[in-house]
């Protein structure tokens, strides 16, 4: 965070010179303090996070594929007479630990076409589908092993 805000500075001020590079060095670090007495910010919990970076764009990889398979599969049931649907309410527990995670798998659960949580409580969600297939293997989905392995 200290370099972003530090380039933050330079990239706003539009020059670098010896002034703006101790100006911004000292508002910096300044900004910082204030993030660790009044929010309680830890560069070592920052660390942590840059770490899942990696994993949390993969995590964005596999929601997009995820989305468009599900696009595919709702026009084919959208366009196919003679399907019948079988809207059902799935509920599951998932492994997750953190809040976090928790909101996020709820999140890319409504993202993806055919399928919205209602709701979220603890570890229980409930989700409603449109279609019982849908709603098969939801609580070791390749969204909750990725979390999973966010969380760790």
């Amino acid at each position: 965070m200290p370099l972003l805000l530090f380039l933050l500075w330079v990239i706003l001020n539009g020059r670098i010179t010896l002034e703006v590079v101790l100006l911004g060095v000292v508002l910096s670090g300044l900004v910082i303090a204030f993030a660790h007495f009044a929010i309680g910010y830890r560069f070592r919990t920052e660390l942590r996070y840059w770490r899942r970076a990696g994993l949390l764009v993969c995590y964005i990889g596999i929601l997009l594929y995820e989305i468009l398979v599900a696009n595919v599969q709702l026009v084919r049931m959208i366009c196919s007479r003679n399907q019948k649907r079988d809207p059902v309410i799935v509920q599951f527990r998932a492994p997750l630990k953190t809040e976090f995670a928790r909101v996020l798998l709820a999140n890319s659960i409504t993202l993806t076409p055919g399928t919205v949580t209602v709701s979220l409580d603890g570890d229980l969600f409930t989700v409603h589908c449109l279609d019982a297939s849908m709603g098969e293997g939801l609580a070791d989905s390749k969204f909750v092993r990725m979390l999973l392995r966010v969380e760790q």
